[in-house]
């Protein structure tokens, strides 16, 4: 295949097409802007993804002018669908003409984009996707990992399915419980890698004493879960997780209350990350859980501004009269690494250069520490992965109204505190 890099070698070299077709090949002059493409879901029901992504943008667009860098960043939407994902980034590549492509926000957008630049050989670094389902997702065969080979342009940065895992049950285990476990996982690629025999929750739950009921998987945008609500009930389930998208998630917890289904505790990836839909569920979202990737209380700080996570947070609040969301501070660290990679590329427009950069990349984020240096991964991952640490937490109901995220458990990653214990959803 003869991707866009090949167009860009051969009319370095020889300049010939461009003399005969009138085309010039794309190049970083001198002053001229680094062009970065960005994609993520601001449209549909992963809106919520992209509620600070305007913040983010326009955020880092003054902080680079202000310290005499020329940035440009053409924003482009996924609208919740892995094919206009895969579009969009094509579009960026050949009619945009951008130098690196970033994208976020769980496995529907990234993996379509990160594949699409795979092929065109487009720098890309990816996040907001645990870091299985953007592999698998890519390479198919899960259960033969040996067969899986490393990316040359594509690099995604986040935590992994045995981090959540982690997470989840060291938060149960502070709870008295049947250990029968309720599992929701959809048919996307979220939910297939966390239900998944394999890489998934299955094998580990089943090691560890816990007794899954896996009704099988479900179409996102379901309006009845009364089947599955009817398998936990059967089950006795005490606990519920899985990985689903905000709107599912409603509808599944007013179903099950509605039926009678009242289980202890309920740890929900995705969905209950957002504090607007804990807040869509009134009193009854008081005490359910999730993983927490980022809070204003996360001791890291931006490389670009020096300003702290609490300092951050506060300021999209200012600006924007919204709760912070987790999803604030990746989109954040993705700008960071962009300007650290650029900077050491030492050509924007060499695309081989700056994907050398992304591999070489050690920089303190707003996240935390990001180096794509193998460590805590398997090998077939090792070179294009970059782990981010993962803690727990509840909501709970504030005396005002409205809710916090507190903190329950930080085995996982010990240097971000804790502000509370778990507590039984009754």
């Amino acid at each position: 295949m003869f991707t866009r890099r090949d167009f860009l070698k051969t009319t370095a070299a020889t300049g010939a097409l461009a003399a005969t077709s009138g085309l010039a090949a794309p190049a970083i002059a001198q002053n001229a802007a680094v062009k970065l493409g960005y994609v993520s879901p601001q449209t549909g029901p992963l809106a919520a993804f992209g509620e600070a992504d305007k913040f983010i943008i326009d955020s880092f667009l003054a902080t680079t002018k202000s310290m005499g860098l020329n940035y440009e960043v053409v924003v482009k939407d996924s609208q919740s669908n892995p094919n206009r994902a895969a579009e969009v980034a094509k579009e960026l590549i050949v009619t945009d003409e951008v130098n690196l492509i970033l994208v976020a926000s769980t496995p529907e957008t990234t993996n379509p984009v990160a594949t699409t630049c795979e092929a065109e050989e487009m720098p890309c670094i990816s996040t907001v996707a645990p870091w299985q389902p953007w592999f698998i997702g890519q390479q198919g065969n899960p259960g033969d990992p040996t067969s899986w080979k490393p990316f040359n342009y594509a690099y995604h940065f986040f935590w992994g399915l045995e981090d959540v895992i982690s997470v989840f049950t060291n938060m149960w285990s502070q709870i008295e419980t049947n250990k029968k476990v309720g599992g929701l996982f959809p048919n996307d690629g979220d939910g297939n890698a966390w239900g998944d025999k394999v890489v998934g929750f299955p094998p580990v739950l089943e090691k560890m004493g816990y007794g899954l009921i896996d009704p099988g998987r479900y179409q996102n945008m379901t309006d009845d879960f009364s089947a599955q609500i009817n398998a936990f009930k059967s089950g006795q389930c005490e606990i519920i997780t899985g990985v689903v998208i905000p709107p599912d998630f409603t509808t599944f917890w007013n179903q099950a209350k509605q039926q009678g289904f009242a289980p202890k505790i309920a740890s929900i990836g995705k969905a209950l990350l957002f504090p607007q839909t804990v807040e869509a569920l009134g009193n009854a979202g008081h005490n359910l859980s999730s993983e927490v990737w980022w809070t204003p209380s996360h001791p890291f700080k931006s490389s670009l501004t020096r300003e702290s996570a609490a300092e951050v947070a506060a300021a999209f609040t200012k600006a924007t009269s919204r709760p912070w969301t987790q999803p604030i501070g990746f989109a954040h660290a993705l700008f960071e690494l962009a300007v650290d990679v650029m900077k050491r590329s030492g050509d924007p427009a060499d695309g081989d250069a700056v994907a050398e950069a992304i591999a070489a990349t050690k920089l303190d984020t707003l996240v935390g520490p990001i180096a794509w240096d193998g460590k805590g991964l398997p090998p077939f991952a090792a070179k294009n992965i970059a782990k981010t640490p993962l803690v727990g937490g509840q909501w709970r109901l504030k005396d005002g109204g409205g809710y916090d995220l507190v903190i329950t458990d930080n085995k996982t990653a010990p240097n971000i505190p804790t502000g509370g214990k778990m507590e039984a959803i009754a």
